[in-house]
């Protein structure tokens, strides 16, 4: 005998108002000194939503409110239920009301309003980070989003925004990591000589990358010096790390160019360090040259 179970579903919300106080609260959120006001962001698209969903600090969930098109709604219905469980508000919307919110020319037809997720920088040193991105100087949010996920592909345990980087919670910065923002520690507004201080007095060896640096990174790799805790400093888009900042490094390392590009942008060239360390600690005897036998 066939026994049919009825699930019990959320039923849909009204479709929220463009008018409404919710939706304006959103979208002044676009705005930085709104953001730090209210210590709220926008996550934008299904996959940031999906991760802020799952995403719980001290026990409250990162998730506040959702607006989401009724297409989404029924496309996404897992995100939509991830957000009913955690307790999030969920407003069904128009396209134009999404768009309204959200920063993109495209929208996705879901945007979420999160609490602030940074952490604080004496937490990150405390959990004794053996791979850690500290981004000095990064004034582009695309940059430093993308940095913050190639932090998190790579295996980082944590990254430092310094007090002269852009804003964590740009839009930009937040659709660039693609979700990495609910993944690791982030600490922000530190001033680049405590972050420095504080990493080298846990143990962290200092790392600065710059196409100028006078040590080369597959030469380190084939020394087998890059198997400890390290900390890369990656600087400005246009004009790198300033003399002082390479200064404060243990070492300035340069990735090396074996064919006629000029440069590495910043996001590849921290992504070949980040992977570099992480493949250097993982290593049970170091990292060796292919002609090595």
């Amino acid at each position: 005998m066939e026994i049919l179970v009825k699930v019990k579903t959320m039923p849909s919300p009204e479709l929220i108002s463009p008018r409404s106080a919710r939706v304006a609260a959103a979208r002044r959120l676009a705005k930085r000194n709104f953001r730090g006001k209210d210590r709220l962001f926008l996550a934008e698209g299904p996959q940031a939503v999906r991760e802020a969903a799952g995403h719980v600090v001290d026990g409250t969930p990162t998730l506040v409110e959702l607006f989401a098109t009724p297409e989404a709604e029924e496309r996404y219905a897992d995100i939509i239920g991830a957000a009913h469980t955690a307790g999030a508000r969920v407003h069904l919307a128009s396209e134009e009301v999404i768009a309204d919110i959200s920063t993109t020319v495209t929208p996705q037809g879901m945007v979420g309003v999160c609490r602030f997720l940074d952490t604080p920088f004496e937490e990150i040193l405390a959990a004794r980070p053996r791979l850690v991105a500290v981004l000095a100087h990064v004034r582009d949010p695309g940059n430093a989003g993308t940095v913050l996920r190639c932090a998190d592909a790579a295996g980082a345990e944590a990254v430092i925004l310094t007090d002269a980087s852009v804003d964590l919670y740009n839009p930009k910065a937040v659709r660039a990591s693609v979700g990495s923002h609910f993944h690791l520690p982030v600490a922000v507004a530190v001033p680049v000589e405590r972050a420095v201080e504080g990493l080298k007095n846990a143990g962290v060896r200092i790392l600065a990358a710059d196409g100028a640096g006078d040590r080369d990174l597959d030469d380190e790799l084939d020394k087998g010096s890059m198997g400890g805790p390290t900390a890369w400093v990656f600087g400005n888009e246009a004009w790198g790390l300033p003399e002082e900042t390479r200064a404060l490094a243990d070492a300035v390392v340069r990735v090396p160019i074996h064919g006629k590009a000029e440069s590495l942008n910043l996001a590849t060239a921290a992504a070949v360090c980040l992977y570099a360390s992480a493949r250097a600690q993982r290593a049970t005897e170091g990292c060796r040259t292919v002609t090595e036998s």
